[in-house]
């Protein structure tokens, strides 16, 4: 029997932990969450409410926890990078985590230095960036990117799943912008000033052209007998289109050659000018995971926990081009 737990998933980890069980009788998934409802708890064999600490409190928390509830395998998602750094110490009570190295974690999640780290080993393609940290260094930066001809947007260079992302529109909105939605993420100049004027300094901010091609996320896991690679791409609507287009796998093989990762990954790449530039590689699964492993028959979370466990498991990659989504049904949480 293996216990497997979940720290504080966003919500498709409902989705995850289907695919980890589907076919394994003795797997325990353990779920927590700062909330007492939350939307996979219903799908998790035991739930817990976790603290509302941080750091090094959270940790030890941790550490008990799996101690407590004899914890073999631990999926962290909730303060990810601060737990690889204490990875050892789970080791050492003999519990394994699906996270990567504290040294390549670090820059990952650090979205200047994984573009530093990209272009020092010629990794893809590197969008134009500036990092500011005032608002008169921001400026200098929209200038440079709108005299070089590029819409501009921005975002918190710590930032996870871009909640900060804004895109400096300065359109005028006339009548005829009433009858369409209006995206909470777009922000005229004057506006977003006003508010950077606010702070003498803040924390750093990368200032970028807007990509505007098809964004593409592709989901990855590094196994025996080769690297998982699923690209979907992502368009204005729910639906997605698995497709295996060739300089996107050769992208993800470059940086699994050159940098290698042994955990999910997801690489997100956008499109300039028919450019697929880096957008970020994020150390975990991804939201839209379960829609990579339905298009292409490999179930991801559950060979990376089986992983995990010394198994090796086989998979098998249909390559179809094909186009995936889902729907939302009500669920009875608790």
């Amino acid at each position: 029997m293996a216990r497997i737990w979940l720290n504080h998933w966003f919500s498709t980890a409902y989705n995850i932990i289907n695919l980890i069980k589907q076919g394994e009788e003795d797997f325990v998934v353990i779920g927590s969450n700062t909330n007492e409802n939350w939307i996979y708890k219903p799908v998790c064999d035991e739930a817990y409410v976790e603290p509302k600490v941080e750091g090094e409190e959270y940790i030890e928390f941790c550490l008990e926890f799996c101690k407590e509830h004899r914890i073999d395998v631990f999926m962290p998602r909730r303060n990810m990078v601060l737990i690889s750094e204490h990875k050892k110490d789970f080791e050492k009570i003999g519990v394994k985590v699906m996270v990567e190295d504290y040294s390549i974690m670090s820059v990952l999640n650090q979205k200047n230095e994984s573009y530093e780290l990209f272009r020092e080993k010629q990794i893809g393609y590197v969008p134009d960036y500036y990092i500011v940290k005032n608002a008169a260094e921001f400026l200098d930066a929209y200038n440079e990117l709108v005299d070089a001809g590029r819409q501009v947007c921005f975002k918190f260079v710590n930032d996870e799943g871009g909640k900060s992302y804004r895109l400096i529109d300065n359109s005028n909105k006339d009548f005829n912008s009433l009858h369409y939605p209006q995206s909470s993420s777009r922000m005229s100049l004057e506006n977003v000033m006003k508010a950077l004027n606010e702070r003498e300094e803040f924390e750093p901010i990368m200032v970028m052209p807007y990509l505007s091609g098809n964004e593409v996320s592709v989901d990855c896991l590094k196994t025996s007998s080769g690297v998982i690679m699923i690209p979907r791409v992502k368009g204005m609507t729910r639906v997605e289109s698995v497709e295996y287009d060739k300089c996107i796998l050769d992208i993800c093989k470059d940086f699994y050659e050159k940098v290698g990762l042994e955990y999910p990954c997801n690489i997100q790449f956008r499109y300039l000018d028919g450019i697929p530039y880096f957008l970020e590689v994020n150390t975990r699964m991804s939201g839209g995971v379960q829609m990579s492993c339905l298009a292409s028959g490999i179930n991801i979370p559950n060979i990376a926990v089986n992983k995990l466990l010394g198994i090796d498991k086989e998979w098998e990659n249909n390559f179809k081009a094909i186009k995936v989504s889902y729907v939302e049904y009500p669920l009875i949480v608790d």
